[in-house]
């Protein structure tokens, strides 16, 4: 394990480096994860930096510049795309969807399942928004919910994959064949939203989606280790990913030197599809954190990244009032959702240290982060083992680090 650490007068060194040993002796040493990284900073001065474990089946050592497939880690990425174009004028939080995607205009609900696998079909009874897609209250699912026909379906036509081997075009088609769950802004169901949302984003731009990315958000940034798919040059640097069995064992699920993440697609995913590093992540949570700019580069205003991390729940609900389904390990009471990113709403509610107002997401591969903007702080965790579900280590990531802290800004 290396460690970096920075004095700061807000924090306690000594508890800073028990985060990272606990962390170290809970999952590295324990052999629950293969490898981990941690990017920290507070007051955007580097507070923490820690690679431990390894990044290969060979049992090489995990590189500090390594490179990890985010999952949804992207949707945030994909949210702030949509909502330049929606600066420009080019598009509303209102807008209905099939103004866009007109394949969508003659959606249905699934009203009941019939004994024959058919369902009985209604009319939603709002149509759906952009806002539905930014905050999954679209009646849109994903396969892995395990719930209902509806998942089924989704999960037989392959409609929730990282990797799509049909156009953007084609996949809208596929998903306007199978019902909603339930009407736009009924409920909250994590989904294929935001790929909708990257499909989106290139018919109102004219640009696919990566290159989209590229001009707009990673060039301006300097992410220059942002992909959906991964160089020739740097496919080295990408890690190993595994994946847990139902007895808990863990086993190889897709190998860095041959990874799938390398070869082109028909279509990327924007809900999923992204390869990134933490320092590029970290440059993306700074601009976030800054109100929309870094180094000279403003991508949006502060009053737009306002409105991205403020509650969009119907009637201010938090997540464990309003979800159709659970995810992850979080419980996500005190929680709600805004364009693209959880919202913390009630800290004692979550039953979490933290601050009101701060925001994060997840992937599925147990990557996360979050910002603080009353703390001014930024933590990415990087790791590749799924599903995230099986772990428990963001919420000590956040109790080890709040822990730490000896003077808070609030």
């Amino acid at each position: 394990m290396t460690i970096t650490l920075s004095v700061s007068p807000r924090f306690d060194e000594r508890r800073l480096h028990h985060l990272c040993d606990t962390l170290e002796q809970k999952y590295i040493a324990s052999g629950r994860l293969p490898h981990l990284q941690l990017l920290i900073s507070a007051d955007e001065q580097l507070l923490v930096r820690a690679t431990m474990g390894s990044g290969r089946q060979d049992g090489s050592p995990l590189a500090d510049n390594a490179l990890y497939r985010i999952a949804s880690m992207t949707k945030p990425i994909t949210s702030v795309a949509f909502l330049i174009l929606l600066e420009r004028g080019q598009i509303g939080l209102d807008t209905p969807v099939a103004d866009i995607l007109p394949e969508f205009a003659q959606l249905n609900v699934a009203a009941e399942t019939m004994s024959d696998g058919s369902f009985s079909l209604r009319p939603p009874a709002s149509p759906m928004r952009m806002i539905d897609l930014l905050r999954h209250t679209s009646g849109l699912t994903y396969s892995f919910q395990q719930r209902s026909a509806i998942d089924q379906l989704y999960a037989e036509r392959q409609l929730d994959t990282f990797q799509q081997k049909r156009s953007s075009d084609d996949y809208i088609t596929a998903l306007a064949e199978i019902p909603l769950e339930f009407s736009p802004g009924a409920s909250w169901n994590y989904s294929v939203s935001t790929d909708v949302l990257g499909v989106v984003i290139e018919r109102v731009s004219g640009e696919s989606l990566d290159s989209f990315f590229e001009r707009h958000i990673f060039g301006p940034l300097m992410m220059r280790d942002s992909f959906f798919q991964v160089p020739d040059d740097r496919i080295g640097r990408l890690t190993d990913a595994w994946m847990l069995d139902d007895t808990g064992e863990i086993s190889l699920y897709d190998r860095g030197a041959h990874s799938r993440w390398r070869l082109p697609q028909k279509s990327w995913s924007g809900g999923g599809g992204l390869v990134s590093t933490a320092h590029d992540y970290h440059r993306f949570c700074q601009m976030l954190l800054r109100g929309g700019e870094l180094d000279g580069a403003r991508l949006l205003s502060p009053k737009t990244v306002a409105l991205m991390t403020a509650n969009h729940l119907p009637s201010g609900a938090d997540l464990a009032s309003i979800s159709q389904s659970m995810f992850s390990e979080s419980t996500n009471e005190g929680i709600g959702f805004g364009l693209g990113v959880a919202v913390t709403v009630d800290p004692a509610r979550s039953l979490l240290p933290g601050s009101a107002g701060e925001y994060y997401w997840g992937g599925l591969l147990s990557t996360t982060f979050f910002i603080d903007p009353v703390e001014r702080i930024i933590a990415i965790l990087m790791t590749q083992v799924m599903p995230s579900s099986a772990f428990t280590i963001r919420r000590e990531l956040k109790t080890l680090l709040y822990s730490s802290m000896i003077e808070s800004r609030a």
